[in-house]
Parts: C-alpha cells; sequence; structure tokens
C-alpha cells in the first residue's frame, strides 16, 4: 500500500513536478520515485497538490476547494507528517486529520 506523506504548513503552489519533487528529495529527505503520494496545500488552505510516481511518469494531481478550507497539519518549519490513507481521505473531505469518533479498522482473523 501506497504511504501518504504531508508538507506540514504551506508550499508554494506554483511548482511544478520538479520543484516538488526536489523538495521531496532535499527537505524531506524521502525518494520522490516511491510509490507514495506526497501532498502539498497552499498558504489560505484551499488548494492542494498531489506529487505521484507511477511506473515511467510523475502524476501531478490538483483540487481547489470552492468553498471552505482544508484542516492542514501546521508547521513553522518543513517538515513531513506521514498519514495513513484514511486520515488523508479525512483531511480531503474537509475534516481534521484525528477524528475522535471514527470506527477503528476491523482486520479479518484467518482460522487455522
Amino acid at each position: 500500500m501506497e504511504k501518504v506523506y504531508l508538507a506540514q504548513g504551506s508550499t508554494d503552489l506554483r511548482k511544478s513536478i520538479d520543484g516538488l519533487s526536489i523538495l521531496v528529495q532535499e527537505a524531506f529527505e524521502l525518494d520522490p520515485f516511491s510509490p507514495c503520494l506526497f501532498v502539498f496545500c497552499n498558504r489560505k488552505r484551499d488548494k492542494v497538490k498531489i506529487l505521484q510516481w507511477d511506473h515511467n511518469g510523475f502524476w501531478l494531481h490538483y483540487r481547489r476547494l470552492e468553498k471552505g478550507t482544508f484542516h492542514w497539519p501546521s508547521d513553522d518549519d518543513a517538515s513531513v507528517m506521514p498519514v495513513s490513507r484514511r486520515q488523508f481521505r479525512w483531511l480531503m473531505d474537509g475534516l481534521p486529520l484525528h477524528q475522535r469518533g471514527a470506527h477503528r479498522a476491523v482486520h479479518a482473523r484467518t482460522l487455522i
């Protein structure tokens, strides 16, 4: 399963694939070619860019909210925060990363 990494705080979304991949590699010390999602948010918290490597090229996904903002984790220094796919979905749906009332994940048990 792909990991999801959030760039905490705001990112200049004028950066394109090359600029974001350099940020992933140099500032976060992660491999932009790994099977992960690297997610960046602007200062107003209403736009998101997602960098993703796929076989032989990068995908750059872009989302702009017409109303409202994302509950983005803030940090003064450029740091990265790993989150679960579930938390990522919450964030994209306009919810905070930590949901107190969320159902816990259930994993099937195998009988021996």
